[in-house]
């Protein structure tokens, strides 16, 4: 087969590509709409709900009244992005007459991204561009992997991870006053604590005799018994690690063994605790059907991959901090970059590229907005926005020329908003491009089991 140019024209029409099961592109593009507005609306209501729920408490009037006032602007919003992507597909069409590589979806996913962003609120936009960044990047690589220009990197997520860990733990470090506030801070104080945050040496030897009073105030005589000498033994012991070595610079009230130790294993229950209720949740039918389940489900090695990661890393930054005041008799921010390395070793067992995709776009956005701070980069106008509406353009132009680069859960999400529709837009035209379009939607339709899902009658 010749392979054109990707300028080359494509002789077909938007009713042969964008909408074969009907001649009008008005009706075409109602459809778009009607089944976003329900699909949207369901997301959205699962998501607002969740964040009240989340707040522990009985929502006031005022509350709820921005929680709906948010719901509706977000499903507008999503609403939005199925749509105009339509419309612009036989808008462009129309003016160009014809298609050809860039705007069979590219550039009108970019102008219909770059209408919805804007009808959402300015405080979600940011959030938004993370997640699309996420995973266009990892879009953008299978995309450059399948023409042979890059190769993965064996543990190359693991790198990723620990490189962009390192860096964000360095700014927490840095982060003295906490005159900067980010969700990713918090997550960083939930299993670290205050300990690894810069403070004055003097401030932190008062805060860890304070500890020491209080802690010696509360103890109470040792009971009587089997089980309570059983008790009083692990108290002694657990005693004694608290009060073995640590340095002056350390700012952890017990000693460096028992931080490190205490901190990891907290962590590694709480891991633990989140799979089992995430298995629980998810598979609770399938367990009182088949209780074997319960003891496959519960004794796997899998269920304490996260458990391992978190309890892991928390014990080898600890460790890694502590050993390097010892060892240098100094306390710097730095430490926090060999640290992080370090740490980041445990992210083995549990290595994501989502996750590792989403801390480093994290780390490069709290770069970019600290640079901004310092002087160090100019500020562009408006960057989050393009930056969503290229990433978006990406993600669309993949799921409609080459889904087989394209995650298959964002590929599922694109065929539910539009209800189905996305597995039936007819490609073959795009075929003398050379990336066997029409094959990679079936292949994508069967391993997504999306092929046979549309609510409507395909004509033609």
């Amino acid at each position: 087969m010749q392979v054109l140019s990707k300028l080359t024209s494509v002789p077909i029409t938007c009713k042969e590509y964008v909408h074969p099961w009907t001649d009008s592109c008005s009706i075409a593009s109602a459809e778009f709409l009607i089944v976003a507005v329900q699909d949207s609306l369901r997301i959205y209501t699962a998501v607002y709900l969740l964040s009240l729920a989340m707040r522990g408490r009985i929502p006031s009037f005022e509350e709820l009244k921005r929680t709906i006032r948010g719901l509706l602007q977000s499903t507008a919003f999503l609403t939005m992005s199925a749509f105009s992507y339509s419309v612009f597909l036989c808008v462009l069409r129309r003016l160009a007459g014809s298609y050809n590589f860039y705007t069979s979806s590219y550039i009108p996913a970019y102008i219909a991204a770059f209408v919805s962003i804007l009808v959402e609120r300015p405080s979600r936009r940011g959030l938004l561009c993370l997640y699309v960044s996420n995973v266009a990047t990892e879009t953008g690589w299978n995309i450059l992997k399948s023409r042979g220009l890059v190769r993965s990197l064996p543990y190359g997520e693991i790198l990723i991870f620990g490189v962009s860990t390192a860096t964000l733990l360095y700014y927490y470090r840095l982060n003295r006053q906490k005159d900067y506030k980010d969700s990713m801070f918090d997550v960083f104080q939930f299993a670290l604590g205050d300990s690894e945050v810069m403070k004055p040496v003097e401030q932190a030897s008062a805060e860890s005799r304070r500890e020491n009073r209080s802690r010696d105030s509360t103890r109470r005589s040792a009971p009587y018994g089997m089980i309570q000498a059983a008790v009083k033994a692990y108290l002694n012991v657990i005693t004694r690690v608290k009060t073995m070595a640590k340095h002056e610079l350390c700012r952890h009230k017990d000693s460096c063994l028992y931080n490190t130790l205490s901190g990891g294993t907290r962590m590694f229950s709480i891991g633990l605790g989140i799979q089992v209720i995430m298995k629980v949740l998810f598979q609770a039918r399938r367990m009182i059907r088949r209780p074997e389940l319960f003891k496959r489900t519960f004794l796997s090695k899998e269920i304490m991959k996260l458990g391992l990661f978190l309890g892991g890393f928390t014990s080898l930054y600890k460790m890694s901090s502590c050993l390097l005041r010892h060892m240098t008799n100094t306390d710097k921010a730095a430490y926090a970059i060999p640290s992080g390395l370090v740490a980041s070793v445990a992210f083995g067992y549990y290595a994501d590229t989502t996750i590792a995709l989403y801390i480093m776009w994290k780390t490069l956005q709290m770069s970019y907005n600290w640079g901004i701070e310092k002087g160090y980069v100019p500020k562009i106008p408006g960057f989050t926005v393009l930056l969503y509406c290229a990433s978006t353009a990406l993600l669309f132009h993949a799921a409609t020329l080459e889904p087989m680069n394209l995650r298959p859960s964002y590929w599922k999400f694109l065929h539910s908003i539009s209800g189905g529709r996305i597995s039936v837009m007819d490609r073959s035209g795009f075929d003398v491009y050379g990336l066997n379009t029409s094959g990679q939607i079936r292949e994508m339709s069967k391993m997504c089991n999306t092929a046979q899902v549309l609510k409507f009658r395909i004509e033609g």
